[in-house]
């Protein structure tokens, strides 16, 4: 059996982002061809959203905007296979975000887990994930430790990288997520997956010259 060559990017996202659960469910189709090594960036892209989470009629979108975005929405989640709750509530993500950078030390299989399923339980559930108990109900779901949820809640170093993410990302003129990196190569938003191995091949040929 052939190995896989290897693909790393870098990929700014957060999980109230409908468009970034599209990019992640299609970069999951680049594993059938390449060992994807990625590097995640979270940044809190509504970070005034109480923590009890609005309606998302408060964002700054008109009627006709904001259904034309659910209607492509709509059909790119089809393509992927996944029927999607009706997006109703914007959930504060600032916990969730904390949560994945504290999993991330737990290793590739405990964060991929908890990944899926907070993208899962937000737009296939309708479930508010910046509330704190439906938080730890899906961390422990698959496995996460009350220490490490309390670790990722209360210890400063969590806080510190979602500033640096932040940074990071206005240094590199991110404008919206999902926003991909791969090699010299900027992707933004719900590009297909056509799209995305193309890019891959791109970044491959370049690193094997």
């Amino acid at each position: 059996m052939l190995e896989k060559p290897q693909l790393r990017l870098t990929l700014f996202t957060d999980y109230i982002c409908p468009f970034c659960y599209i990019g992640d469910l299609r970069l999951q189709r680049l594993q059938q061809d390449y060992d994807v090594l990625i590097n995640f960036r979270f940044i809190e892209i509504h970070p005034d959203t109480p923590q009890q989470g609005t309606t998302v009629d408060s964002l700054d979108y008109s009627h006709e905007q904001w259904q034309g975005m659910m209607d492509g929405l709509v059909d790119m989640a089809q393509e992927e296979g996944v029927t999607l709750a009706p997006v109703s509530l914007l959930a504060n993500s600032h916990r969730a975000l904390l949560l994945a950078e504290a999993v991330k030390k737990e290793g590739r299989e405990s964060f991929y887990k908890l990944n899926q399923a907070l993208y899962e339980q937000y737009f296939l559930a309708g479930r508010n994930i910046g509330d704190d108990e439906i938080l730890r109900e899906i961390a422990k779901k698959i496995g996460v430790s009350s220490k490490v949820i309390d670790r990722a809640w209360h210890d400063p170093e969590y806080e510190k990288t979602l500033q640096l993410n932040m940074s990071m990302a206005v240094k590199a003129g991110v404008t919206g997520t999902p926003t991909f990196f791969i090699g010299q190569q900027r992707l933004t938003g719900a590009v297909s997956t056509a799209k995305l191995k193309q890019a891959a091949e791109i970044y491959v040929n370049e690193k094997d010259k």
